[in-house]
């Protein structure tokens, strides 16, 4: 890009806030009080996004008389539940293609369970008065090059084959472009039915205020910093006072985990977005958009990017950044030089956007496993449960996670404790340095695999093989 374009570019970053624009909201809660004394309780949930939240909600409906009690570090929603897209998938597998690598023998089942959790989501916003603009408007997977063309017809058709295709549809260029109007745009796949928009800082505080109501007892601003067994349950030991729980389970997903065992399972990849100031009539018809979609882009770096109730575009995705020994530093949280890049890259897929400016721009870790989607457990003969690598699409699948755990905490046979995702773990990241500098050639392979065609080097072959990768 030229001087003169890049500092154009520039400038529609200028009056960026450094803040999450969905945590930036004059209606956020305030925190509820820390623990100052000791607890006791039936369940404690560890972790205040959506993980927890789900699993203390959703425990206190199947038992109403349940002990619940949740403890989070900060505040409900402050890290990777108030900074994401607002993305809500039914996928629980990380989309299609990953789950027919994976698992394909029980694939339909987990598509199955996939669609009712989301209906199970809408459900609960409607039922508690959820006001986190939930509109399920699908998603659609957009090809920008002629390569990505083929690779997504392929998936189309596979998913027609198995049976799955239903509620997609192909869509190819001025049939794209009328939906969504870009030059950049040449193909694409519209899951009509499989993903809702929604706030997600207010779908957090939301479920807050429902597992309030419901009766559970929530700490925030309470860390908790060691877990041991005592007797029959185990104490979990916080800044303030100790908190005794006949079970507990972890939702702290990429934070270090109270099991030290499954640390090695998750790194943290820091993924950022920026949000445009809302757009006027004419800026809207110049794109299009009527339909309100998300839509994603198909190369390796992708993008992902959507409009939110008061007509603004966040634009996300593309740079995934692993820090040197996966060092977690709230100094990540901002990178200027990818809000330059993804602000580059905004306008050329919507040049007809030009002078729009940035209103905020933000980032945040993502916990990231080697097989893109979540894995569970339990430790400390199954008093703890556990769910985390949800890998960037937990806004919907943190709730099917909920459920897992407490089924496994309850010592139940369900159909989602004996699927094999659910029994299986991912193969863990080696130590450092040898983490880093794998994931590093995995990222450089991937670049390339985009500047070629999606051509695919040896090593990116060998991980395909070992059934491992790296991705937000």
């Amino acid at each position: 890009m030229a001087p003169v374009a890049m500092r154009s570019v520039a400038k529609s970053l200028s009056e960026a806030k450094p803040v999450s624009y969905w945590l930036d909201d004059p209606g956020r809660p305030a925190p509820e009080p820390a623990l100052t004394s000791d607890e006791r309780c039936d369940l404690l949930v560890v972790g205040g996004g959506y993980s927890g939240l789900w699993t203390a909600l959703i425990a206190k409906e199947r038992d109403p008389g349940r002990d619940v009690v949740l403890i989070e570090s900060k505040e409900a929603g402050w890290a990777a539940s108030g900074r994401n897209g607002g993305f809500c998938a039914a996928s629980l597998t990380h989309g299609l293609a990953n789950g027919i690598a994976r698992w394909p023998g029980e694939l339909a089942k987990l598509e199955e369970l996939g669609a009712r959790n989301l209906d199970a989501i809408e459900e609960a916003v409607a039922r508690y008065g959820i006001d986190c603009d939930f509109e399920r408007t699908g998603e659609i997977d957009v090809a920008t090059e002629p390569h990505q063309v083929e690779e997504l017809r392929e998936l189309h058709e596979e998913a027609v084959k198995l049976g799955l295709g239903g509620g997609s549809e192909w869509l190819e260029g001025e049939a794209l472009r009328a939906e969504v109007d870009s030059p950049t745009f040449l193909a694409g796949l519209w899951d009509r039915d499989g993903v809702a928009m929604l706030n997600p800082a207010k779908l957090a505080w939301g479920l807050k205020r429902a597992c309030l109501e419901q009766g559970v007892r929530i700490y925030e601003n309470t860390r908790g910093l060691k877990m041991a067994q005592a007797g029959a349950g185990m104490t979990v030991e916080t800044p303030y006072g100790t908190i005794l729980a006949r079970r507990v389970a972890l939702g702290t997903n990429i934070f270090p985990s109270l099991v030290r065992r499954i640390r090695p399972f998750t790194v943290p990849v820091y993924d950022y977005a920026l949000m445009t100031e809302p757009l006027d009539e004419e800026q809207l018809a110049s794109i299009g958009w009527k339909n309100r979609q998300g839509l994603g882009d198909s190369a390796n770096q992708f993008h992902y990017f959507r409009i939110t109730r008061d007509n603004r575009i966040l634009w996300g995705g593309y740079d995934a950044i692993y820090p040197y020994r996966g060092k977690l530093d709230s100094e990540y949280d901002h990178r200027p030089e990818t809000y330059l890049k993804l602000a580059e890259h905004f306008f050329t897929a919507f040049p007809q956007l030009e002078g729009v400016r940035f209103s905020h721009a933000w980032g945040g870790a993502i916990d990231t496993c080697s097989r893109f989607s979540a894995f569970f457990g339990t430790a400390h003969r199954g008093r703890v449960a556990y769910a985390a690598g949800y890998t960037g699409l937990g806004v919907g699948a943190t709730r099917f996670g909920a459920e897992v755990m407490l089924d496994l905490l309850d010592g139940l046979s369900t159909e989602r404790t004996r699927l094999e995702m659910v029994k299986s773990k991912p193969m863990p990241f080696p130590p450092e340095p040898f983490a880093w500098t794998g994931i590093a050639l995995t990222k450089w392979s991937l670049a390339r695999a985009d500047a070629r065609g999606g051509h695919r080097n040896l090593w990116l072959k060998t991980l395909d093989r070992l059934g491992l990768g790296f991705d937000s």
